[in-house]
């Protein structure tokens, strides 16, 4: 079975389920469970990580100095004791479930557990606007490879990998998914609900994006325009470019929306366009904290140069060529007349040389100094 890093899966996971929670107004709380097992370890390495949308509160970690349930968020730390001792036994308990779920895997394949192996577990639900129920989540992932998911009817599941179709198999026969129910429809919701309410001055803002376009010339002489979107909250937004009121996919590049380390993201959408075209493209921004979509265009491009480059760039060279050469010519004639003056005893086995140097892109003038080793017969 193919193992990745527990970081790779973590964002992967995150990914996969951001992606089903757009809906306008819509919150998840998500829980991740990873364990962790590689040779010469001697114990399991046991993560669990709580999310409200993609804000992380809480976290467990089994090689902390003190492995215990602790807040990670601001707004969880007058949250009672008894909360974090009840949460600290949930993630033993979970220690040992995922142990026993990666001995089962590894039983079926019929590997050891002293290589290195995965387990991840995913939990959780969302809820619409009004905080009405929307869907569970219930995911195993084993060595990132086989995985078993419970589906958004909430009673059946896919499976891919031998392993997670035996496993779907056992849990078909036990009517887990129905087991699921009550907590996924009940208890997450209400969690989410106090959750929301306990970090409504951070969950429930709205920061509204700053937008920008960038505009730079590439080598082939077309145009980069790069739409930005900054400093927004929550992460929910969508980038569009279009020509002449067209949608445009072609020679576009998206990046995927990222944390700005400040509890806002950010994410830019970018198009290759022909030179002189510029104007005809916009950029189309829609955000919860926009009263409606905003929209850029590119200012008037600037004429392109009618000096041909090549030319000056080749005597630019040249000329540094030639400028060096005689710097390099004066100083060895100038040394070859002090040492003629010391006397024929001195000879030093270090040569120093300076050059001038003109940077062909900006025509700065620059000294290169130089020291070299030679052998002395």
């Amino acid at each position: 079975m193919k193992t990745l890093a527990p970081q790779a899966l973590l964002l992967l996971l995150l990914a996969n389920l951001a992606l089903t929670n757009h809906l306008e107004g819509s919150h998840s709380l998500l829980f991740f469970q990873t364990l962790l097992t590689w040779p010469d370890f001697v114990d399991f390495y046991f993560t669990y990580l709580g999310y409200v949308d993609d804000t992380q509160f809480m976290g467990y970690n089994s090689r902390a100095e003190t492995p215990r349930m602790e807040p990670r968020a601001q707004w969880m730390h007058q949250t009672k004791p008894e909360f974090w001792e009840y949460e600290t036994q949930r993630a033993l308990t979970f220690t040992k479930q995922l142990t026993e779920q990666l001995k089962a895997v590894l039983q079926i394949y019929n590997e050891s557990t002293a290589g290195y192996h995965t387990v991840q577990m995913v939990h959780g639900c969302s809820v619409m606007h009004g905080g009405y129920f929307h869907r569970g989540y219930y995911e195993l992932i084993y060595d990132g490879s086989d995985y078993i998911a419970l589906n958004e009817d909430q009673s059946t599941w896919t499976a891919h990998g031998k392993a997670a179709q035996i496993i779907r198999h056992q849990w078909k026969m036990k009517d887990y998914a129905e087991l699921l129910k009550p907590y996924v429809e009940d208890t997450c919701v209400n969690n989410l609900r106090d959750y929301l309410e306990k970090g409504k001055e951070i969950l429930l803002r709205t920061d509204t994006p700053k937008t920008h376009m960038t505009h730079k010339v590439r080598a082939d002489g077309k145009i980069t325009l790069r739409c930005w979107a900054l400093d927004f909250y929550p992460a929910d937004i969508t980038l569009t470019w279009q020509r002449d009121g067209s949608n445009q996919t072609q020679d576009m590049e998206m990046m995927d929306t990222r944390p700005a380390g400040d509890g806002t993201f950010q994410k830019w959408a970018a198009v290759v366009v022909p030179y002189g075209e510029a104007q005809l493209y916009t950029c189309h921004v829609t955000h919860e904290g926009l009263p409606e979509p905003i929209t850029l265009r590119w200012g008037k491009e600037p004429p392109q140069p009618s000096v041909p480059i090549m030319p000056i760039v080749t005597g630019l060279v040249l000329g540094a060529v030639l400028v060096g050469a005689v710097v390099t010519f004066l100083i060895w004639k100038r040394r070859t007349k002090g040492k003629e003056r010391a006397g024929s005893e001195f000879k030093s086995p270090w040569e120093y040389q300076v050059q001038l140097r003109v940077c062909p892109a900006t025509g700065e003038q620059r000294f290169l100094h130089t020291v070299a080793y030679s052998v002395l017969c």
